[in-house]
């Protein structure tokens, strides 16, 4: 316990780094964009999704960007919306003309390049000021047609399972599940023997859209090809289908095809799931309100389909778009880079549900609100070490639950695997083709038929952007 209590800091604390760091963003060397002047620009206003880590917007982004306007000279107005929200109203205020300068989206708004900025300058900057971008974050803000940065990436959130460790014990595989094939081994004997069910969504959801993706892509087939030539009609498609038929007859529940994309948290915390896919955010939760759920919480990379390979989508892409409507562009690609900045602030109010897209970024000095890791002078050496040894583990829990989340960018890839997030990529995601391709294979349509009509839809929008010369490929 008292260890535990060493390695945090208090709110108070907290909160005065987060003004500090602002300011210091603000006073420090000016950020300067070839040809941009920042003289005119007083207003900023951006909208974000409200965190699923509470503290995040309430301890840490508020008050940054509040401090950040008040050393820049900028009146700064943030605006939280859930996320289901985002794409209806990214749409909405895109066709007024109207509203918000930074508009944030967690996974890649492609289907939005012809609306908004090329942020291409600002990634240019951040290189030459942190180091490289990470190709994960690079690929998902970036089409190689164009050669057009649609939105700028500071970081993602890792995927990995979700698994209940007294469960699976019992079930006889107490270090988890391994493979797709251990959750219908597994899954399915927990679910008959200890009446737990597994939760994967079917739904039209975030979660279920990605890990349908991640099934997909450790069967070896995707939605497209590396040259983002349609290529999900195939033979291991269907296959991954059928898989999906069979796990959810042997460990699901109907609910699934309901579900939301806070479904499977509020099932992992409430011990009604072996297992999920999902960030650690159920496991934050569950750390504050059921600590002994939170205490038999374990981690698992991506599984492996039958030939062995194994991926996964990054769980959420922090995506900033600047619609073209905007008249405070260029304040807003200066806050940008003041938020790669301070990223380190970021990573720790998330309770490291943030991971960063600037790996190489340097610690700024002073009280960063956090206790100092010893010899950490990046952003990944506090990656690394806090992910060791988790400074929000509480009193009980087992040491290094997190470690396995370290070498996440080994397993972890982008939405349009094994190709870039284009905006047909975009579309395809947010009309939640994939997860209702799995969930008709599930209530009993054939998997080639499933599959036909799920690959005629993604046909449709592939053809439609390829006409606007925004995707490559020719089928």
């Amino acid at each position: 316990m008292g260890r535990a209590k060493r390695r945090l800091i208090s709110r108070r604390d907290f909160l005065k780094a987060a003004g500090l760091g602002a300011a210091a963003a603000g006073l420090g060397p000016a950020i300067v964009l070839p040809g941009r002047s920042y003289a005119q620009a007083k207003e900023l206003k951006i909208l974000v999704w409200s965190h699923f880590v509470p503290r995040f917007d309430k301890e840490w982004f508020d008050t940054f960007t509040k401090n950040w306007g008040k050393a820049n000279g900028v009146n700064v107005t943030v605006d939280h919306i859930g996320l289901a929200e985002i794409p209806s109203r990214t749409a909405a205020e895109i066709s007024a003309g109207q509203g918000h300068d930074l508009i944030e989206w967690i996974a890649p708004p492609s289907q939005f390049e012809p609306s908004v900025l090329d942020l291409g300058d600002v990634v240019k900057e951040a290189e030459r000021r942190f180091g490289k971008q990470h190709p994960l974050c690079r690929r998902s803000s970036y089409n190689p047609n164009t050669k057009k940065f649609y939105s700028f990436c500071p970081g993602w959130t890792i995927d990995p399972g979700c698994y209940r460790k007294s469960l699976w014990e019992k079930a006889g595989k107490g270090t988890g599940p391994v493979t797709w094939e251990d959750l219908v081994t597994y899954g399915g004997k927990i679910k008959r023997e200890q009446g737990i069910q597994l939760g994967i969504g079917l739904s039209q959801e975030l979660d279920s859209n990605m890990a349908g993706r991640a099934l997909l892509w450790s069967y070896d087939s995707g939605i497209q090809d590396e040259n983002e030539n349609v290529a999900l009609n195939n033979p291991k498609t269907v296959e991954a289908v059928r898989y999906m038929a069979r796990l959810y007859k042997e460990a699901m529940v109907p609910e699934v095809f309901a579900w939301t994309a806070v479904s499977n948290n509020q099932a992992l915390i409430a011990g009604r799931a072996s297992y999920i896919l999902n960030s650690i955010s159920a496991y934050r939760s569950a750390q504050k309100e059921v600590p002994e759920i939170a205490k038999d919480i374990y981690f698992t990379p991506a599984l492996k389909g039958p030939r062995g390979s194994g991926w996964v989508s990054e769980h959420v892409i922090y995506n900033y778009l600047v619609p073209k409507y905007s008249k405070n562009a260029d304040t807003a690609k200066k806050f940008l880079l003041a938020l790669v900045e301070n990223y380190d602030q970021a990573m720790y109010a998330s309770e490291l549900y943030n991971s960063p897209a600037f790996f190489d970024a340097p610690i700024p000095s002073g009280n960063r609100g956090y206790a100092p890791v010893k010899g950490a002078k990046k952003l990944r050496d506090l990656h690394n070490a806090w992910f060791e040894n988790d400074p929000f583990a509480i009193p009980g829990e087992a040491k290094g639950k997190l470690s396995v989340l370290k070498d996440a960018e080994k397993w972890s890839t982008v939405v349009g695997h094994p190709g870039p997030a284009s905006p047909a990529v975009g579309e395809v995601f947010a009309t939640f083709i994939i997860p209702n391709m799995y969930a008709g294979g599930a209530r009993g349509t054939k998997a080639e038929e499933a599959v036909a009509q799920a690959e005629k839809q993604v046909k449709a929008i592939y053809a439609k952007w390829r006409e606007k010369g925004l995707v490559g490929g020719k089928r």
